[in-house]
C-alpha cells in the first residue's frame, strides 16, 4: 500500500518582507514634494521682481550729428613751386605775418633738409604744444574714423616744420636774397584769421543749401593741403577763417524742431570733448526735409580741422529719482477735506469721524483710521478702499459734515519695503522711452534705495510680497 504521505501537495507562499521606513527617506520624500510645490507656485504665480530706487539724471535721445558751416575763405598759389608752411593749423594769424612760402626752385627744401641749420632743437613749450597734440589724437581717436590719423599726420608734421624751422623764419627774407636769389615767394596773411590746411568743397554752403544728403559721413571727401608739395598757380593754398561766429545745422523731425524753436537758446555738450556751450536756434525748411541751426560765438578754433561735429542737445537734462517706467501705475482716490482728518498723538495715525447706525437705529461716530497718499490744495487723498461713497464725516468738535464722493487720481509706483505692495505717489520730472526721473525728497513720495515693483502690472493693492 502506497504511502498517502508521498501524495501530499506542497503549497509554497512567497514571502512579503515587512516595509521598513528610515527617517532619511522620509525626509528626503517631504524635501522632493516642497521642491515640486514652490517650483509650481513659481510658475502659476507672477514673478515679482524689485527695483532699488537710484538717483540719476536722465535725458531723450539727443545726439546729433551736423555740418559745420564758417566763414572760410580760400588763399590760392600765385606761383608754380614747392610749397612750405609756416603758420600752425588752428593759430591765429595778423595781418602780414608768414603763412607759407613758394619754392620756385627748390633750393629751399634742399636748404632745410641740409646740414646747414644745426640742432635747431625744440624749446621745453614746443615740445609740450606737441604733446599735447598727441595726447588729444589718443583721446578722440575711433577705428570708425581711420582717416583722422592722416590729418593727424599731416597735422603734426606741419607742427613740427614750423616749431622747427623757427630760426629760418627769422631770417627767411635775407636767406631768399643772398642764398636763392630771389627764387622764393613769401606769401604773407592778407588779413587776422585762423589758418586750417584742407578743402572740402563746403567752404561757400550755406545753411539754407544743407539737405539730407551732405550730413552722409560715408560721402564726405576731405583733402589735406600738405607741406614740400608742388604746386600750380591758382592750387588752393590754405584757408583762413576771420570770424569766430560759426554754426552746426543738424536734421530734426517736425515735433523737436517746434521744441527748439520754443527754447529759442539751448545748451549744447561738445561730444569730441565734452565741453558745453550755449547756441542760438534757427529752424530752416530746406524742400521736405526740416534741419536746426545751431549759431555758437566761441569754440569755433577747437574744431578747425572738422566738418562734421557730434553734439548732444541738453534739453531735458533733470535729475531726480530713476525709475523704469513699467513701475509706473494710475489709481484713484477719495479728496477729503483737511478739516475732516485727525491725526492720532499717539499712534502718530490719521483717522476720520464716520457717522454709523447702530442696530437698534441709533446713529453714532465712528474712527477709522486711513492712510493719507498726498495732500493738494487742502485735501487729503485717502484709499478709495477704506471709506464708501455715501459716507458722511464730521468736522472734530463740531456738528459739520462732508458727504465723501470727490475723487481723483494719483499717479505713482508699489513700494515693498515692507513686504506687501504700498502705493506710494510720484512726481514726474521728464520721461523717455524707458525711465522717468521723479522729484525726490517728496512728503509721500520715495527715497533713495527704496525697493519698488519693476512691473506695476505683475501685483494688486496691498498684495504681500515675499522675496
Amino acid at each position: 500500500m502506497a504511502d498517502s504521505r508521498n501524495n501530499k501537495v506542497t503549497k509554497i507562499k512567497k514571502y512579503r518582507r515587512p516595509l521598513n521606513l528610515n527617517i532619511g527617506m522620509v525626509i528626503f520624500a517631504v524635501i522632493f514634494i516642497y521642491v515640486c510645490i514652490c517650483i509650481s507656485m513659481y510658475f502659476k504665480d507672477n514673478n515679482i521682481k524689485p527695483y532699488e530706487v537710484r538717483e540719476g539724471s536722465l535725458s531723450s535721445n539727443n545726439l546729433y550729428t551736423g555740418i559745420i558751416l564758417r566763414e572760410e575763405n580760400i588763399v590760392t598759389a600765385s606761383a608754380a613751386g614747392y610749397v612750405n608752411y609756416y603758420a600752425r593749423e588752428g593759430q591765429r594769424v595778423a595781418v602780414g605775418n608768414l603763412v607759407y612760402t613758394v619754392d620756385e626752385t627748390g633750393r629751399l627744401s634742399d636748404y632745410i633738409n641740409s646740414a646747414q641749420l644745426g640742432e635747431n632743437a625744440l624749446s621745453d613749450a614746443d615740445l609740450y604744444q606737441l604733446k599735447g597734440d598727441i595726447v588729444d589724437f589718443v583721446h578722440e581717436f575711433s577705428t570708425d574714423n581711420f582717416a583722422a590719423a592722416y590729418d593727424f599726420k599731416y597735422g603734426a608734421k606741419g607742427t613740427v616744420l614750423k616749431l622747427a624751422n623757427a630760426s629760418l623764419m627769422e631770417n627767411i627774407a635775407d636767406l631768399n636774397a643772398s642764398e636763392f636769389g630771389g627764387g622764393v615767394n613769401l606769401a604773407y596773411a592778407p588779413y587776422t584769421g585762423i589758418v586750417m590746411y584742407w578743402t572740402d568743397g563746403y567752404e561757400d554752403l550755406t545753411a539754407d543749401a544743407v539737405n539730407k544728403k551732405m550730413l552722409d559721413v560715408k560721402n564726405y571727401e576731405k583733402t589735406q593741403l600738405i607741406g614740400n608739395e608742388l604746386v600750380a598757380p591758382g592750387d588752393p593754398i590754405y584757408k583762413i577763417c576771420d570770424k569766430e561766429e560759426w554754426s552746426l545745422v543738424i536734421a530734426v523731425d517736425e515735433a523737436r524742431a517746434a521744441e527748439l524753436e520754443e527754447e529759442g537758446v539751448i545748451k549744447v555738450r561738445f561730444m569730441r570733448n565734452q565741453k558745453e556751450s550755449w547756441a542760438e536756434i534757427t529752424i530752416l525748411h530746406n524742400g521736405e526735409d526740416t534741419f536746426a541751426q545751431l549759431t555758437f560765438t566761441n569754440s569755433m578754433v577747437t574744431f578747425v580741422d572738422e566738418r562734421f561735429l557730434e553734439v548732444e542737445l541738453l534739453l531735458h537734462e533733470e535729475t531726480g529719482l530713476k525709475i523704469p517706467n513699467s513701475s509706473i501705475v494710475e489709481r484713484e482716490f477719495f479728496l477729503i477735506p483737511e478739516e475732516y482728518v485727525t491725526r492720532s498723538g499717539d499712534t502718530n495715525s490719521y483717522g476720520v469721524l464716520r457717522e454709523a447706525v447702530l442696530e437698534n437705529g441709533t446713529r453714532t461716530t465712528e474712527y477709522v483710521e486711513v492712510e493719507i497718499y498726498s495732500l493738494v490744495d487742502g485735501e487729503y487723498y485717502i484709499d478709495a478702499g477704506i471709506l464708501q461713497s455715501g459716507n458722511h464725516l464730521y468736522k472734530t468738535d463740531s456738528q459739520e459734515t462732508y458727504t465723501v464722493s470727490k475723487r481723483a487720481t494719483l499717479i505713482g509706483v508699489y513700494n515693498m519695503n515692507k513686504g506687501y505692495a504700498d502705493f506710494r505717489q510720484v512726481e514726474i520730472l521728464y520721461s523717455n522711452e524707458e525711465y522717468s526721473i521723479v522729484r525726490s525728497n517728496t512728503a509721500y513720495g520715495l527715497n533713495v534705495y527704496d525697493l519698488i515693483v519693476q512691473d506695476a502690472s505683475s501685483v494688486t493693492v496691498d498684495q504681500f510680497i515675499y522675496r
